[in-house]
C-alpha cells in the first residue's frame, strides 16, 4: 500500500471479494461454462490464508469436463498460489503440462500457471508443448478467458503475448 488510491480500491475489492467468497464459491458449479470461468477470475483475487478458494478450484478441476474452463481454474489455482505459496500446487501444475491426455487448453494454462509459480528455467518439453499448441486460432479462443483477454496488447492474443513474454523476451513485440 503506497497511499495511491489505486491501491487502496485493489485493497478494497480484494477484501470485498474474500468477505463473499462463500456466496461465490457455490458458483464454480453453475452450469453456464461462463459464469463458472468468471467465478474462478473472481475468486483468483480473494485472500485465501486457508486454501479454500484453491482447494474449491481443485476440487472443480477434478469434475470440469469443459477444456476452457479448466483451463480458467487453472489459471485461478496459479493465481492464488502465487499470492498463497503451496509448493504441492506447483508439482500440480508441471503434472498438468505434461499430461497428453489434457487438452492443449489445459496444457497451456498449466504451463504458464507452472512458468510463474516457479524460478526455474523452462524446460524443454515445456518449450514442446507450448510450440506445438500456442496456434493462432488456440490463443484467440483463449481470449475468452479473462486472464488471457486482459494479457492482450496490440492486437497480439493474449496467449501468444504471454508465451513471448515468458519464454520468449528476445522476440520483438507484436506488430
Amino acid at each position: 500500500m503506497t497511499g495511491y488510491p489505486a491501491g487502496w480500491s485493489v485493497a478494497a475489492a480484494r477484501a470485498a471479494i474474500t468477505a463473499e467468497a462463500p456466496v461465490l464459491l457455490p458458483l464454480l458449479n453453475d452450469s453456464d461454462p461462463t459464469i463458472r470461468i468468471d467465478a474462478a477470475y473472481v475468486l483468483a483475487t480473494a485472500a485465501d490464508p486457508d486454501h479454500t478458494v484453491r482447494t474449491a478450484l481443485s476440487t472443480r478441476f477434478a469434475t470440469e469436463h469443459d477444456a476452457l474452463v479448466r483451463a480458467a481454474l487453472l489459471l485461478a489455482a496459479a493465481e492464488t498460489t502465487r499470492a498463497h505459496a503451496h509448493p504441492p500446487t506447483v508439482s500440480w501444475f508441471r503434472e498438468r503440462w505434461q499430461d497428453r491426455r489434457e487438452a492443449p487448453e489445459v496444457r497451456l494454462a498449466a504451463a504458464i500457471g507452472w512458468f510463474c509459480l516457479t524460478d526455474e528455467p523452462a524446460p524443454e518439453d515445456l518449450h514442446q508443448t507450448v510450440d506445438a499448441f500456442a496456434t493462432d486460432e488456440r490463443a484467440h479462443a483463449m481470449d475468452a478467458l479473462p486472464w488471457m483477454n486482459a494479457a492482450a496488447g496490440s492486437g497480439e492474443p493474449g496467449l501468444l503475448r504471454c508465451i513471448r513474454c515468458m519464454l520468449h523476451p528476445e522476440e520483438p513485440t507484436f506488430p
